[in-house]
């Protein structure tokens, strides 16, 4: 029979949508998600509009709890910030999670609609503080990438109470591992299609640890079949366990298929035998798609049942096979087929009280019989079905709840169905009838019971369950027929023969003309059996000490017993008899102490003499054995209110010993015991994409006697971060316990990721943090080591390491090659291994692969480090191994680069490659196309793949003109060719073969350069012409407001310093809003030389409004925009910096004053990267780098990016923002600087300094020490003092000054009547050809 008792509406009136949530039962409170509309209303809908809030409702009063709702809309990603939540494209259906101090719950998207992302929020349950923001989708893909939704049909967020989380998504588009198998130790940062396993930290964030996914993961994804339909659900680990897999967990998909997982190792992608799924079970495949999660039996050997969409429940048996792994096979089907449309709930089973053979399997249905009840266990291969009920409109994926031995069920249409006992009685009685108190073996008065019909009824029976102390009589004729109202009666008595609280049940039967009324109308009788004389009892009757260590506390054990007067007199005690044999054994004469009554090792206390009536004695017993053994004493109480008996019996043992032991990494079997970490213990090697799983055992190692050893501190290295962890946090948990001679192990793993091969070893470690009983053991920080190998391929060295090292992910076309000799394309067995020794072969420093197929050699190295994420091609020859690829963001080509150590820097500006405005007695001219059919240029030509601009220009000496194209090719000619035009700068893009610093050309392009004093450049019509015959444009502007900075005019630089001095920065794509962002926390900024950019609090004396108009060059990064010029600042203002105390600096155009404002904190010197500790900020040599030996530069370079790339040097340093330098020794004349030159942030961490212009952040490694060098050597402890000097001569030309730039650009060499050559030397600013500082000669 079934009832509908309504719906319930929150008071606080904004429940719209919500998914299961979840009630706290220590503080009565309701925590669950509603969405709503943005002023929680029906008035402003749309998408646009959608909120999601958390609630705490007490479930009392259904108001909501302080701190209360806690709002989720525009929250962004921990792990990912450019992933925002937003309310109306997402949908929470999971079932909330509590746990401990913490709720979580799952978001995805509505039916894969919209820019959606999968989301794990989590809240302090009390203060309703967010604790977690996590996003499925964490990787560097663009935010309109989708996936990952964890919705699960609505299944619930699932823990192990071990510190576990576990779940499974839908899903996406990043598909990051696209083929490339991943061990589950080792997840991908966008986590589609995928079984999770992550650990709850304790300040409630979350970190993933395991994972897994189909080895088919991205033709589901085409097909939109979600593995994460069904929740990823905790098998009951005492009933589910075998010997290779002790915690199992099941999943099934829109596939069909479901997946029984290891929850300690869920498998990772695609490591299995030939790139499959890596699970304990070959994954069971279904007829169709499920969306329930399983039914779980825990009795009666074990059972899951699955319901897949349009056809039967199939049943399946657990077992474990012969080589220790878990088989679930099918044994049997439900008659009837699940609805044909989407929505067969999740399964459920109930039992009662646990007993075998009382199992239930139940199940909801939006179609055919709603509900349906099954008995658990098949028989014949077919469930038997029970009970069935049609109830209109019951909801998608549900299942009946269960409480006070009713089920319930949900529907659409706002009804509550409740199954079971109904609660309208047939007859309302007296009761419960109260005797009150009567004496044992005395007879009460009789009490009549009166009981009135409510509907027309037939009695059939009246039953007392016990009639030990109650007795009825004066029943009617039975059957009887009562019609409503009409009333019967009978009498009850208590005779009670024990005293205390008493009490039974009187059954009335009936047959009710009503179906609604109940069968069974109980009656309750109860009274209180009393004694006029003293009545002893004593509880407990046996007290047990139970592993008492001897000695291991001086006072032993203590206990109690309880002697109780049951009577209303006074008790006298007359006597207590001991033995130590049985209870009805030859006595004892016990020891009488000032301490109390001793028997053996058990002394007894506070034994009483009299006891009041109604009254209870406390006797303390105290257990303190000398000696290991087993103990009794059986003593007799004797009183005038009779005797009883009680026992006490106690075990002594020895301590414990704990023995600590891990696995041999060699594979022997043998276990090294734990020896303080002396070593430590150690996986050994394990190479790359390999993981290594070696057991820890704790065994209790004591006497056949000792005692049982328990687990007391337990902190696992479980979830942490690196290559070495423990499977789970529940193996060798606190609380485990070991009797004497037993044994108990945790599964510890080093999982090393795929890597390049030919890089260098390294460590990984974890720790586990341990204590136990035995009192020797004491808290140990037990260690773990791992030494995670790479593949070494090429020419080897006789130690077996490479001698090609990699050197890491380079960018190609940078412009034009970036090596110049190609060995191979197009060759399908290209391996890193045979590019290396074909390169090496060919006497080449430097190899390269890339587009997996090609290999080029040189011995210069490429101008851009790239991410190591952009190389993503696997070579063709060896899937393992890669070879160059597209970019992450599939946008560039990139080569995987090994070197010798022989190769050779590219020389880089530090602005990139630029136009040379003059070379010799050529100026530049322009950027020109080719005549269609002919060469702009025909005179004269040649080409190297070593083309600098100097080299074509002395070829062409003869000639008006001269040109280079596509980076090596240089043309002569007196005339420009007829149809040769003038294009924008940009069209000449490529790099000289031999200087990366300068611009030649382009495919079908010259950078073109005239003569000094020759004609003007011919018009493309073919005749002279000295104008040009191109457009006017509007031209670059100084903007007038970037951020919260004002245009304040052009300024000078200071008179002996710079006018903006805290922090600065300098990119070759500069603009004036990339300097308002980077100086945002200052009140002043500043734009100079195209490229530089200052920052300040205060202006420094001397900087005064310019009345040159000198700031005209334009931005690098904008050609639109001024930046400065040479020695001149498109100067800014914002509103003040945060100040403790003093006034803002006014800028003025003739003074400026001081100000007490305070200096942001800015970027830092990072005191040690690696092995590496920092010694302070050093100049550069007097005639050339400090550190010469090995270099590179990248764009996001970091103080730690450098200490790895110079890894095998003594010393390091950083400059420039972009540049890092390594060498063994130190040039002469580089010195300690104080000039404060060390105040570049670095381009990929604006948190570290990277030196300056002309000044190196410089790191010396631990225990290195410098070599000699052809020139004398510093130390950087003790620098020599000498700085730069003024050359007095350099060649024919002798030192005349320091001079003023006139007013052009410093790049108008026509203006200029002194020409430098500086062969290697370096300006200490822009590292172009421009001497000491802008503006200066």
């Amino acid at each position: 029979m079934f009832s509908a008792v309504g719906t319930l509406e929150l008071k606080t009136n904004i429940l719209i949508k919500q998914a299961t949530g979840v009630i706290d039962p220590s503080t009565d409170t309701w925590y669950l998600t509603a969405k709503t509309y943005q002023d929680q209303s029906d008035q402003v809908k749309g998408r646009e509009n959608g909120r999601y809030f958390l609630h705490a409702i007490d479930v009392n009063t259904l108001a909501e709890k302080p701190s209360f709702p806690r709002p989720v809309e525009g929250t962004i990603a921990r792990n990912n910030p450019n992933r925002m939540f937003n309310g109306g494209i997402h949908h929470q259906r999971p079932a909330l999670l509590l746990t401990g101090q913490y709720v979580y719950a799952g978001f995805a998207s509505h039916c894969v609609q919209y820019n959606f992302t999968g989301w794990i929020m989590g809240w302090d349950k009390t203060s309703g503080a967010m604790v977690e923001r996590f996003s499925t989708e964490g990787g560097k893909e663009p935010n309109s990438t989708p996936g990952g939704g964890v919705w699960m049909s609505g299944g619930g967020l699932a823990t192990d109470n071990k510190g576990s989380m576990y779940f499974s998504t839908g899903n996406g588009y990043a598909s990051q591992l696209h083929g490339t198998p991943v061990p589950g130790r080792q997840p991908p940062t966008s986590l589609e299609e995928a079984a999770v396993n992550m650990k709850i930290n304790d300040d409630g964030s979350l970190s993933v640890v395991d994972f897994f996914m189909p080895w088919e993961k991205e033709q589901l994804d085409g097909a939109d079949k979600d593995l994460g339909t069904t929740p990823l659900e905790l098998l009951p680990p005492d009933v589910f366990n075998c010997a290779n897999v002790k915690r199992m967990g099941v999943v099934t998909g829109k596939s069909g298929k479901t997946y029984i997982l290891n929850l300690d190792n869920l498998g990772g992608y695609q490591m299995g035998a030939n790139k499959l799924d890596a699970i304990p079970q070959a994954p069971i495949q279904n007829e169709n798609s499920v969306y329930s999660g399983a039914g779980v039996y825990p009795l009666e050997g074990g059972y899951i049942y699955i319901n897949v969409i349009q056809y039967q429940t199939h049943v399946f048996k657990f077992s474990c096979d012969a080589n220790g792994n878990p088989a679930f096979t099918k044994v049997g089907d439900s008659p009837e087929k699940a609805a044909y449309v989407l929505g067969v709930g999740h399964g459920t089973t109930t039992s009662l009280n646990g007993q075998a053979g009382t199992g239930l399997y139940w199940m909801t249905d939006v179609d055919g019989l709603n509900l349906r009840i099954y008995n658990a266990v098949p028989q014949g291969g077919s469930l038997q079905l029970i009970k069935s009920a049609n109830i209109p409109g019951v909801t998608k994926f549900s299942r009946p709840v269960f409480g006070d031995g009713r089920a319930y069920v949900g529907t659409t249409q706002g009804l509550l169905y409740a199954f079971g006992s109904p609660v309208n009685l047939p007859l309302t009685c007296t009761s419960p009838v109260d005797f009150g108190k009567v004496l044992i073996n005395k007879t009460s008065t009789p009490i009549t019971v009166q009981c009135q019909a409510n509907v027309y009824t037939q009695l059939t029976s009246v039953t007392l369950k016990n009639p030990k102390n109650f007795q009825i009589s004066g029943l009617p004729n039975m059957p009887v027929d009562v019609p409503a109202g009409q009333n019967i009666s009978f009498k009850a008595i208590f005779a009670p023969v024990s005293p205390g609280p008493l009490s039974v049940d009187v059954a009335i039967g009936t047959n009710n003309a009503d179906a609604k009324y109940a069968s069974n109308t109980p009656v309750s009788l109860k009274g209180i059996g009393s004694s006029d004389k003293p009545l002893l009892s004593i509880n407990p009757n046996l007290v047990s000490f139970k592993g008492v260590i001897v000695g291991q506390s001086q006072d032993g054990d203590t206990s109690s017993v309880i002697f109780t007067n049951q009577g209303d007199a006074l008790l006298t005690v007359q006597g207590l008899d001991y033995s130590v044999v049985s209870e009805t054994g030859a006595l004892v004469n016990p020891n009488k102490t000032a301490n109390g009554v001793q028997v053996g090792p058990f002394t007894f206390t506070n034994i009483p003499t009299t006891i009041a009536g109604n009254s209870d004695a406390i006797v303390n017993i105290n257990f303190n054995p000398k000696a290991t053994g087993n103990y009794a004493v059986y003593i007799h109480v004797r009183t005038d209110g009779g005797t009883k008996i009680f026992d006490v019996v106690g075990t002594a043992s020895s301590s414990p010993k704990a023995l600590l032991e891990f696995q041999a990494a060699d594979g022997s079997g043998r276990w090294i015991p734990y020896t303080n970490n002396n070593p430590p213990f150690t996986f050994g090697s394990v190479y790359e994409q390999q993981t290594k799983v070696l057991k820890m055992r704790l065994t209790n190692n004591g006497s056949a006697s000792a005692g049982s050893l328990s687990v007391t501190v337990s902190k696992p290295p479980f979830g942490v971060p690196g290559i070495v962890g423990a499977q789970n946090g529940a193996d060798l948990g606190e609380g485990t316990t070991l009797a004497a001679g037993e044994s108990a192990t945790a599964n510890l793993f080093c999982s090393v990721p795929m890597s390049q091969v030919n890089i260098d070893s390294y460590n990984g470690s974890a720790t586990w943090v341990m204590n136990t009983g035995d009192p020797d053991f004491g808290k140990q920080f037990i260690q773990f080591t791992c030494t995670a190998i790479a593949e070494q391929v090429g020419p080897l060295y006789a130690n077996g390491s490479a001698v090609y090292r990699y050197n890491g992910c380079y960018k190609e076309n940078n412009p034009g090659r970036q090596l110049k000799t190609q060995l191979w394309g197009q060759d399908p067995s290209t391996t890193n291994n045979k590019c290396l020794n074909a390169c090496a072969a060919a006497g080449w420093a430097i190899a390269a692969t890339e587009y997996e197929t090609e290999c080029w050699c040189g011995n210069n190295y490429p101008i851009a480090l790239a991410n190591e994420t952009d190389c993503n091609y696997r070579c063709a020859g060896n899937q393992s191994q890669t070879c160059g690829g597209n970019g992450y963001f599939h946008d560039g080509s990139f080569m995987s680069l090994f070197t010798n150590g022989k190769g050779k820097p590219p020389t880089i500006s530090a602005g990139g490659p630029v136009v040379v405005k003059s070379v010799g007695p050529y100026n530049y001219t322009g950027c020109y196309t080719e005549p269609n059919g002919a060469r702009a240029l025909a005179a004269d030509k040649t080409a190297s793949d070593e083309m600098t601009l100097e080299i074509c220009a002395s070829y062409c000496s003869a000639y008006t003109y001269f040109g280079i194209e596509y980076a090596s090719e240089c043309y002569c000619g007196n005339t420009l060719a007829s149809g040769a035009a003038k294009t924008t700068e940009d069209q000449c893009s490529m790099t000289c073969g031999g200087n990366q610093t300068q611009i030649c050309g382009a495919g079908n392009r010259l950078t073109t350069y005239k003569r000094i004093n020759n004609d003007p450049v011919p018009h493309p019509s073919g005749t002279s012409t000295a104008s040009s015959t191109a457009t006017a444009t509007s031209g670059p502007i100084a903007v007038a407001k970037a951020g919260k900075f004002t245009y304040q005019g052009c300024y000078t630089e200071g008179t002996n310093a710079r006018a903006l001095a805290d922090v600065n920065t300098a990119t070759n794509s500069m603009t004036v809003e990339q300097c308002a962002s980077f100086c945002s926390a200052y009140t002043y900024m500043a734009v100079e030389y195209s490229s530089e950019c200052y920052c300040g609090n205060t202006i420094g004396a001397g900087a005064v409004l310019a009345t040159d108009n000198g700031c005209t060059m334009t931005c690098s990064g904008n050609s639109s925009e001024y930046c400065g010029g040479p020695n001149r600042l498109n100067f800014y203002k914002g509103a003040p910096a945060s100040t403790t105390s003093g006034t803002s600096t006014t800028v003025s155009t003739t003074s400026t004053s001081s100000s007490t404002t305070t200096t942001p904190t800015g970027p830092t010197a990072v005191p040690s990267a690696g092995s590496y500790a920092h010694q302070g900020c050093y100049s550069e040599g007097t005639n050339g780098r400090a550190l010469g030996a090995k270099y590179t530069v990248s764009g996001t370079m970091t103080v730690e990016q450098c200490a790895t790339f110079c890894n095998g040097y003594t010393y390091m340093g950083v400059e420039y923002s972009s540049e890092c330098y390594c060498d063994n020794t130190i040039a002469a004349g580089s010195a300690l600087i104080t000039d404060g030159g060390c105040s570049m942030a670095c381009g990929g961490n604006q948190k570290e300094l990277c030196g300056g212009a002309n000044r190196l952040n410089f790191y010396k490694k631990s225990g290195g020490s410098s070599s000699s060098s052809t020139t004398s050597t510093s130390s950087p402890s003790a620098p020599s003092a000498t700085g730069p000097v003024v050359v007095p001569s350099s060649g024919t030309f002798s030192y005349k000054g320091c001079y003023s730039e006139g007013t052009s650009d410093i790049n108008n060499v026509e203006n200029i009547n002194i020409n430098i050559s500086i062969n290697d030397i370096r300006c200490n600013l822009n590292r172009s050809y421009y001497c000491i500082k802008p503006g200066r000669l």
